[in-house]
């Protein structure tokens, strides 16, 4: 097991499997040292575990939980990028978050928040990252939140 493991083991959190494209697109793809990892979804096992709109059938605290999730399932396509190492990590470079969201809702970073923070505790100070939050009045399947990423490798 590698530290950022051995971490999210000390947050009581286990890697999902690596999930499948749901459309004509690959889950990751490296440039040199970077990783850009397809958008996730709040999935585990197959399951769609969150969806709604954040401030209709979801709260922000369960969005933040969704976002969580999404980071989760961008880590287990991560290790499959690194080839099962995720010390390889040099630095979460990017975050983009969209929050299915009501029209009037705007804490849109508290939620993604839950991707960010996750980040930030399993790669320490390789884990501040540049970042947007965006809503959306829909996302694929209704799911709550989508978040893609970009990491630098280790040479």
């Amino acid at each position: 097991m590698t530290e950022a493991e051995d971490k999210l083991a000390a947050l009581g959190l286990t890697l999902p499997q690596a999930g499948t494209p749901r459309g004509t697109y690959v889950p990751f793809v490296r440039v040199g040292d970077l990783v850009f990892i397809s958008g996730q979804g709040p999935r585990r096992d197959g399951q769609l575990l969150y969806a709604g709109k954040v401030g209709a059938e979801r709260t922000p605290e369960e969005g933040y939980e969704a976002a969580k999730l999404c980071a989760l399932n961008l880590l287990a396509q991560l290790k499959a990028a690194c080839d099962g190492d995720l010390d390889r990590v040099a630095q979460v470079v990017r975050v983009a978050g969209l929050v299915h969201c009501v029209d009037t809702f705007e804490g849109h970073p508290g939620v993604i928040n839950g991707a960010s923070d996750l980040f930030c505790a399993v790669f320490g100070e390789r884990g501040p990252h540049a970042r947007i939050a965006s809503g959306a009045s829909s996302l694929p399947s209704g799911m709550t939140v989508e978040v893609e990423a970009c990491f630098a490798l280790k040479p």
